[in-house]
């Protein structure tokens, strides 16, 4: 992936607006990328989940706790195994995707 995909990805992770969250495939598919949830989750953005709604493991130690820590401060809650109620606060844009 070249970096204009990364530029897209960028761009709609800053639109997750807060107290809201978004899964790595969602971004993938907003950004025009169907299919590199992979990708996405190479980002240090707190605001993106995984499809079960939880915090997935960070290459750096501990990222997983300040992960957990912003979404508290933001309100959102989390369940004893670490997941979001996706149903409840995941983001839902308006728009097919965002350039």
């Amino acid at each position: 992936m070249g970096s204009s995909s990364y530029q897209r990805i960028y761009a709609v992770v800053r639109r997750i607006p807060e107290g809201r969250v978004a899964t790595y495939g969602q971004v993938a598919s907003l950004a025009g990328l169907a299919g590199h949830a992979r990708q996405v989750g190479a980002g240090p953005w707190h605001r993106v989940v995984n499809a079960k709604g939880g915090i997935s493991l960070r290459s750096m130690p501990g990222g997983e706790l300040v992960q957990r820590g912003l979404l508290k401060r933001e309100g959102i809650p989390l369940d004893p195994r670490g997941r979001v109620p996706l149903a409840r606060v995941r983001w839902q844009p308006r728009l097919k995707s965002i350039p």
